[in-house]
């Protein structure tokens, strides 16, 4: 039997930049790598370097036991693997869905998959493309143990982390959806900071140092604070919320002397001062995580 032949196969739906990154990867680890796009074209540069393009995305799921899809978002990916042709030409093999969505549409397409024979591990990819095939890159997999460690060695050719979250399907997406809170949230902070720093005659390269070391009181904060959500004792011993909530109306007050919008932090301070109201003024921060859960 051929060399070429022993080596791992797999099929990627989807080259967008992430899609094109992961192709690349396997590539250059020495896997059969299959292609397909949608819009013709863009497996040119992936077939220069040995993959192999596909006309169809049946054929495409044909070649490999283990197909990997990055698309937009699970309405691009469902219109993919649920086509009649395609559907049937994945029966009995593998599909991880590393496209980004809600844990809901991750468990909807894992019954879909489950109800037409196709093994199905969900997925998410929690670092940018160009650090797709370097010791960077951060994967995140849900779905059933035993199919995970199957197909890990091939996952592993993409490089960095790969981390099981579980078998419920839609834990991936849950952290995937959590972590992006965290990181737009935090992004929209230093785009206002940086406005209103501007306004008062800072510039955004002066501000940076000090930024830096705002993110790094973070991580510490972070376990702190989960501990104290998870046994629910929402300690205020360093900072009590009416504290915390006299700074950000500081921060709405410069804001808007200079006609920058404080949508955002008069968002917070909303949350806040609802926590006070409900008589907890000396607890942390964290508190709100309870409040907003309250149903």
């Amino acid at each position: 039997m051929s060399t070429e032949l022993n080596l791992p196969a797999v099929t990627v739906l989807g080259l967008g930049p992430m899609g094109r990154s992961l192709a690349h990867a396997f590539l250059a680890a020495g896997a059969r790598t299959t292609v397909w796009n949608r819009t013709p074209g863009k497996d040119r540069e992936l077939t220069e370097r040995g993959a192999a393009g596909a006309a169809t995305a049946e054929e495409a799921v044909s070649a490999s036991e283990l197909t990997v899809v990055c698309v937009v978002n699970y309405d691009a990916s469902d219109a993919i693997l649920r086509a009649d042709d395609v559907t049937r030409a994945l029966k009995g093999r593998t599909v991880v869905n590393l496209t980004a969505d809600t844990p809901g549409r991750a468990r909807d397409t894992a019954q879909w998959a489950a109800a037409h024979g196709i093994d199905y591990l969900d997925g998410a990819i929690m670092t940018p493309a160009p650090s797709i095939g370097t010791p960077e890159a951060v994967f995140l997999h849900s779905g059933p143990s035993g199919l995970y460690a199957r197909h890990l060695p091939v996952l592993e050719l993409l490089g960095g982390t790969h981390t099981h979250l579980g078998e419920e399907t839609g834990r991936a997406a849950t952290f995937d959806i959590a972590l992006l809170d965290i990181f737009w949230t935090a992004m929209a902070g230093y785009a206002h900071a940086v406005a209103i720093a501007r306004a008062e005659g800072v510039t955004a390269r002066e501000l940076a140092p000090l930024a830096q070391g705002i993110a790094a009181i973070l991580p510490p904060l972070f376990e702190g604070f989960a501990a104290d959500a998870d046994s629910g004792t929402y300690s205020g011993e360093i900072n009590p919320i009416t504290s915390a909530v006299s700074t950000m109306a500081h921060v709405v007050e410069v804001s808007e002397s200079h006609g920058i919008d404080a949508g955002v932090m008069r968002a917070v301070e909303g949350m806040a001062r609802r926590v006070i109201g409900l008589g907890h003024g000396t607890d942390g921060f964290i508190r709100v995580a309870e409040m907003l859960g309250r149903h």
